[in-house]
């Protein structure tokens, strides 16, 4: 029994519509779904994800407008890889970034491959890597850039590539990842006093990808803010895997939950010792379980407990209006 990687990263926002304009209109990413957080029908939950919003595509957002900006600590994911095909395809974004005065750091390389630090709007750490390095094809199969992206296919972002997160210990986290959910280490390295350590799941490479940066120096901040990142959840193929995933946490002594059925998903959470939030979650059934896949994320789409509580839900949301990243003029 083995995770297939990634399946999708939670992060929170403090203003829907300007979020849904970033990753929609600037990073080109295809808005699969808008419904609500399930556990706070005040707050939307943002899906963002290649054409179908498949598993391993998705970044998703919680619109907490109250909360307040993300603090760094650890306990915490601080970083979050998008994967595009190719060096050629970083130093078009790059290009990109600059011209919609997205913040960025320098192209580097990482482990043989070549990666982009950026930040949107609200200080989220973001980043896309090559995943097309060092192998003649991707190991877990990538997404498809929806046909209506103002990106072009070749350049567009085809999922989740690795996660980093930042805890004040290594051998409480490797444990969970290596003995308990089947993690491979793949990679060590050192950045001044500070350890990073990369492990796989599945069939490894982009898309399975975890990165443990051992910070002993920061405080323990297990809750995030906006600009922060709220989980990360893992695939499984099925729910007789997921139950079984579950039951193999309990016996452990992990504080897992019971099964949830999310609708489009099926889900368990847990945090690891180091403070991270996990989930993992079914490949299945999808975004397109309650919607024409032509037209995903155009309405308000509520799974069918909340169906009959659609007007007092929508009173409490506020409309995500119209808001444009234009490029910058040659004078800016």
């Amino acid at each position: 029994m083995n995770l297939g990687g990634l399946h999708h990263v939670t992060a929170v926002t403090s203003r829907a519509s300007e979020n849904v304009a970033f990753y929609t209109e600037v990073l080109g990413l295809r808005l699969v779904k808008k419904t609500v957080n399930q556990d706070d029908v005040s707050a939307y939950h943002l899906f963002y994800g290649d054409e179908l919003g498949r598993p391993g595509t998705e970044m998703t957002f919680f619109d907490w407008e109250m909360v307040g900006a993300h603090q760094e600590g650890s306990g915490q994911i601080s970083n979050t890889s998008f994967r595009v095909p190719g060096r050629a395809a970083i130093e078009w974004w790059a290009q990109r970034l600059d011209a919609y005065g997205v913040q960025r750091g320098e192209i580097g390389e990482r482990l043989g491959r070549t990666v982009l630090p950026f930040q949107d709007p609200e200080g989220q750490r973001l980043e896309l890597m090559d995943d097309m390095a060092g192998e003649a094809a991707p190991r877990v199969e990538p997404g498809i850039p929806w046909d209506r992206s103002p990106v072009p296919a070749e350049y567009g972002i085809r999922g989740l590539a690795e996660v980093t997160l930042t805890v004040r210990e290594l051998a409480p986290t490797a444990f969970i990842l290596t003995e308990v959910l089947g993690f491979r280490q793949v990679a060590a390295d050192r950045n001044g006093e500070f350890q990073s350590v990369t492990y796989e799941t599945g069939p490894g490479g982009p898309g399975a990808l975890v990165r443990v940066v051992v910070r002993p120096d920061l405080p323990f901040r297990p809750r995030s803010g906006a600009g922060g990142v709220h989980h990360v959840a893992f695939r499984t193929p099925n729910d007789e895997e997921h139950a079984a995933w579950q039951r193999r946490l309990a016996q452990i002594g992990i504080g897992v939950t019971p099964v949830i059925d999310r609708y489009y998903f099926k889900s368990i959470y847990f945090r690891e010792p180091g403070g991270v939030l996990f989930e993992i979650a079914t490949d299945g059934p999808g975004f397109a379980t309650d919607e024409d896949p032509e037209h995903l994320g155009e309405r308000l789409a509520l799974p069918p407990f909340l169906e009959p509580h659609r007007a007092e839900i929508e009173a409490g949301l506020k409309p995500i209006r119209p808001v444009t990243f234009a490029p910058l003029s040659a004078g800016d």
